[in-house]
């Protein structure tokens, strides 16, 4: 009788869902701060990233994904919402997200899905429309993390947070009821800033990481702008907090002291030990270094512990790729692998992301679903993080909100021709007053060309990606491209009346 009821409610629970074949899992993987450049399969030359590969190899690699606004909370936003963040209403780190409203994991679990979030969640208010949550506290720790429990509040777990994140999914997949469908969203903390690496890869990485050619970047071939951030690997790095050393200049409040404070004495033994040799050095001779000199030892430290924590991420989705192999998920149960945003690895002699240029513009966007999607394909469809929610709730088939920004892709990861074909998208950045002082700028990004204004300055750029794929040479104002400004300034107008964004300042 038990098992009768079981199956009745099962059956219940699928009438608001359009199709008859059966529903797939949804497995999403989301880290913070990962660049296309540090993935293999996207072409990096300074690390490998096999199950990265595997997941690519097994699936569909997506080109041209980007963020609408290049944020930590606006981007997670976005993938809940499928909006674009004047609309969702978190244009900056610093609001709190309005849980309230709909979003995509409400309205899977409408349609029957189980849902489920563990990681990094970084939106203030309590996550909505999930059946079992265990999120990080704001930005969370690495080593022996607290996580707050939906039911139980928070506690810490000794351990470090990439694994940890791994083994709540995999137990909350170990429990689950195996007669519905389900939608778990896998978050880690890694590689956000201050970087630092497990105990299982501090070893990687210990040879010369090539360098940019953008690395000692003057701007001297744009409109100047970029001379106001506060984001340079040189000037704006903190010893402790990023680079993993006790300096004696460090007089941030962000000392070292405060960055390894929650590791147990063993830990910290080990991540010193890891890191002994090449800070006694860097003390012995920085005096007799040149500036250029010392801007490259903190990039080789830099680019050195954030590979690391993409190693420690790499190492972890073979373990839930394996997992799902293991237990005979695999076959029906689609898995997405993206970030928040792009990242700068010493490309204009930067960290962090916000600006609307390549580096951190550009999403990863991995996607695998075994005899649905295409082993191997690539796809250059221009797409964005608004456009997670419709894809998902398609391939559910559940219902998508014709108030959604966001389109399905569903037919793009298929192989087939996009059934909402994009020439164009817009991005818009308003958080000039937070870190690193960017300031705030909205812009359009056609295949071949991009547009920017920022608005607080009344400044444009201008990018012929085709030829300037760095972006070195804004041709805002060069009459050979003349036709083309004319038509990026009428689709970025177009762009802000369709989404009714009012936030900013008008276009001149």
């Amino acid at each position: 009788m038990k098992r009768f009821l079981s199956v009745l409610i099962c059956l219940m629970l699928l009438s608001p869902v359009r199709g008859q074949e059966r529903r797939p899992n949804i497995v999403f993987v989301f880290t913070d701060d990962h660049a296309t450049s540090a993935i293999s399969a996207y072409g990096s030359t300074r690390n490998v990233t096999p199950n990265l590969d595997r997941l690519a190899r097994e699936g569909v690699l997506m080109e041209n994904f980007f963020c609408t606004n290049s944020i930590c909370a606006p981007s997670r936003a976005a993938i809940l919402t499928g909006l674009h963040s004047h609309a969702n209403g978190q244009m900056t780190n610093q609001q709190t997200f309005d849980g309230s409203q709909t979003t995509m994991p409400k309205l899977l679990r409408e349609a029957g899905y189980q849902t489920a979030i563990v990681g990094k969640w970084h939106l203030k208010s309590d996550p909505t429309g999930f059946d079992h949550w265990e999120v990080l506290p704001g930005q969370g720790r690495y080593y022996n993390p607290e996580y707050i429990h939906h039911e139980e509040g928070r506690r810490r777990v000794e351990g470090y947070s990439t694994d940890l994140t791994t083994e709540k999914a995999m137990a909350w997949m170990d429990g689950r009821d195996a007669e519905r469908p389900f939608l778990l969203m896998v978050h880690y903390k890694a590689p956000h800033r201050s970087w630092q690496p497990g105990p299982q890869e501090l070893h990687l990485y210990r040879d010369p990481i090539p360098v940019p050619p953008t690395l000692e970047d003057d701007y001297s071939r744009r409109s100047g702008v970029q001379r106001v951030q506060e984001m340079e690997i040189a000037r704006h790095m903190l010893w402790g907090h990023d680079l993993a050393i006790d300096h004696p200049d460090d007089d941030s409040r962000f000392t070292y002291e405060a960055t390894v404070r929650s590791m147990t004495p063993e830990q910290r033994a080990t991540y010193e030990t890891a890191f002994a040799e090449e800070n006694a050095w860097l003390i012995e001779n920085e005096k007799d270094m040149t500036p250029s000199e010392i801007l490259r030892w903190k990039y080789q430290r830099y680019l050195g512990n954030y590979l690391r924590c993409v190693a420690g991420v790499d190492r972890n989705i073979g373990r839930l790729l394996d997992y799902l192999q293991g237990s005979g998920l695999e076959e029906n149960t689609i898995v997405i692998y993206s970030s928040d945003q792009g990242f700068y690895l010493g490309e204009h002699g930067w960290f962090d992301k916000r600006w609307m240029y390549e580096e951190s513009f550009r999403m990863p966007f991995i996607a695998r679903w075994p005899g649905r999607f295409p082993a191997g394909l690539t796809r250059a469809d221009l797409a964005q993080n608004i456009d997670v929610a419709p894809t998902l709730l398609d391939a559910a088939g559940a219902e998508v909100p014709g108030s959604m920004h966001g389109v399905s892709i569903l037919s793009v990861l298929k192989g087939q021709p996009a059934a909402f074909p994009r020439s164009s998208i817009y991005y818009h950045f308003s958080a000039s007053e937070a870190w690193h002082r960017v300031p705030a700028h909205y812009g359009v990004r056609t295949a071949t060309h991009k547009l920017m204004y920022f608005y607080e300055h009344d400044t444009f750029e201008m990018y012929d990606l085709s030829l300037d794929p760095q972006e070195m040479n804004s041709v805002y104002g060069d009459p050979a491209y003349a036709d083309v400004q004319e038509d990026l300034l009428y689709r970025l107008q177009s762009l802000r009346n369709d989404f009714n964004d009012t936030t900013g300042e008008p276009l001149p």
